[in-house]
């Protein structure tokens, strides 16, 4: 019970860090896609504003996942890591990159240095999601034994399963993101760019769905095991997912930003708690158990009692961040009238 309350835990830490943190990489997607200097300065200054001042909170959950994995299922740990290290290494860089950029473009001043920085900061947004989701696809398709350095170092990610993850991570950021970013241009009172959003949302989902379906006969030859969790123990969550969407884009075309947000979120994290569950008992596919892997009873006791504290500073700290960016200031207010 300890191990599956910790897998549990670490579950919705990756889900927070997938709506958070996805949403965040795929506001640098559009930032990539927004035009030229002028013609995409509002864009960018929207996307700006909605994410500076909590770009750098959001891998708060990408940290926690991380620590609870070395923590409470540390062969796991040592397995990914040492299969994986390329992918994950590229996405590390590109996280570094990413923030040095963003900061950077905020503080240049010549038109060619915010280029340059913001070409820097958009491509890093592109690749990182791409790499996670080829991480998230080679432990998903079995490709990660147990040991160290036990796989291959490139077929491990480089696969069918991971370039379907690592696309659909992608356009789900990005769909995620231009969700996020109507309400935020709605709320502002900027009613061309929360069409323009729209539009994108609209596009992105879509596009999402396209790639969900096409990765059924991908994961029907390429991980079985997977599909078969998928088709049967996990098929309500998928179900959920896909109404989730199919509701979202709906909520969006009536322009109802604040329901659609959560539709998608709910679309997301359906899929991913869908994968956990097809998965389930298993963490390395074909060979090593949730209670295989787990920590023993005291070091996972202490495992969670030190969330409990810790979440009781960390998760109104959040909520507070969170939640005071997301009020309209009076300027806001005036602007809107």
């Amino acid at each position: 019970m300890l191990a599956d309350a910790a897998l549990a835990v670490m579950w919705v830490g990756l889900t927070c860090y997938a709506l958070f943190g996805g949403a965040d990489f795929g506001a640098g997607v559009w930032d990539l896609l927004a035009g030229g200097a002028e013609r995409g300065r509002d864009r960018r200054a929207l996307i700006e504003h909605s994410i500076g001042p909590i770009w750098e909170a959001n891998h708060v959950w990408l940290i926690f996942v991380i620590v609870m994995l070395w923590s409470a299922f540390s062969p796991v740990f040592a397995a990914v890591m040492s299969t994986l290290y390329i992918p994950l290494t590229l996405a590390a860089l590109g996280i570094i990159a990413r923030g040095a950029a963003f900061a950077f473009r905020k503080a240049s001043a010549e038109l060619w240095q915010q280029r340059l920085f913001g070409a820097c900061f958009a491509v890093s947004s592109l690749v990182t999601p791409f790499f996670l989701g080829a991480v998230a696809g080679g432990v998903a398709s079995g490709r990660v034994p147990p040991g160290l350095a036990q796989g291959d170092v490139l077929t491990s990610w480089l696969n069918p399963t991971s370039l379907l993850g690592g696309v659909l991570a992608v356009v789900t950021c990005a769909h995620l993101a231009a969700v996020y970013l109507c309400a935020d241009a709605h709320r502002e009172g900027r009613e061309e760019l929360a069409a323009a959003f729209t539009r994108d949302a609209v596009i992105s989902g879509l596009a999402a769905g396209v790639v969900a379906l096409a990765g059924i006969a991908v994961l029907h030859a390429d991980a079985p095991d997977l599909f078969h969790g998928l088709t049967h123990r996990a098929l309500p969550l998928v179900i959920v997912s896909a109404l989730a969407g199919i509701f979202g884009l709906g909520l969006l075309l009536r322009h109802r930003f604040v329901a659609a947000r959560a539709a998608a979120a709910l679309a997301v994290a359906a899929i991913l708690w869908a994968w956990g569950a097809a998965q389930y008992p298993a963490l390395l596919v074909g060979s090593t158990t949730v209670s295989e892997a787990a920590a023993n009873a005291s070091v996972l006791s202490a495992v969670l009692w030190a969330l409990g504290i810790g979440a009781l500073v960390l998760l109104p700290s959040l909520w507070l961040l969170y939640a005071t960016f997301q009020r309209a200031t009076p300027e806001e207010h005036s602007s809107s009238r």
